[in-house]
């Protein structure tokens, strides 16, 4: 690959990264309610998924190609069952909190943050949107056999600005928390994650009928 290659692909990953969905949602609810340290680590995950897909995709890209309504249709289903399950989750803590203000400090357990970072990492290896965006993308470079290393660092160069990207959106989060935090409470934005977690799967189930 080219020098302006490289450069055009870095954009589209940025470009990727910054646009709105349930990653970033996710990333700005699990900062908000459990602190930076599980935003920066749901963030850390999702990273970690993109990379992964990435490498998957690239590496082949080809076979890809030809079995991508099958993958997609597996993606679909798994995504929209992964966002019902958080919409229930999310739900599930709205209903059962105490009315409280996120004055009071909160201290994640250590599940809630591994949860954190599982949420993250499927989120990220479970959307179909990513697939085709991947696709869509990678088609005007890939044209050849790569090299394992120009493989992995393609992947490694989508992990970095993905994960990067989510990782300042949480820090900066993380550092006004207390302002947002004295204006809703915790049990809304799990409310609001519910919702908007029913309304991803539904996007996801229109566009496969």
């Amino acid at each position: 690959m080219t020098i302006e290659s490289w450069v055009a692909l870095t954009f589209a990953f940025i470009l990727g990264a910054m646009s709105p969905g349930p990653s970033l949602a996710t990333v700005l609810r699990n900062t908000l309610v459990g602190g930076k340290g599980n935003g920066i680590l749901t963030a850390t995950g999702h990273g970690l998924g993109f990379g992964v897909y990435s490498f998957i995709v690239v590496s082949s890209f080809a076979s890809l190609l030809n079995i991508l309504p099958t993958a997609e249709e597996f993606l679909r289903y798994a995504g929209i069952i992964i966002l019902v399950y958080l919409a229930y989750i999310f739900g599930k803590k709205a209903v059962n909190y105490e009315k409280e203000n996120f004055g009071n400090h909160i201290n994640p357990s250590h599940g809630a943050i591994k949860f954190g970072f599982v949420q993250g990492f499927l989120i990220a290896l479970l959307n179909p949107k990513i697939l085709a965006w991947m696709i869509a993308i990678y088609t005007p470079f890939i044209n050849q056999e790569f090299s394992l290393n120009t493989v992995l660092f393609i992947s490694l160069l989508g992990l970095i600005i993905d994960g990067g990207w989510y990782i300042f959106v949480a820090t900066i989060v993380g550092n006004n928390s207390d302002k947002i935090t004295s204006i809703i409470s915790s049990q809304r934005i799990d409310g609001i994650m519910a919702l908007l977690m029913l309304l991803f799967a539904g996007i996801l189930a229109v566009d496969f009928i």
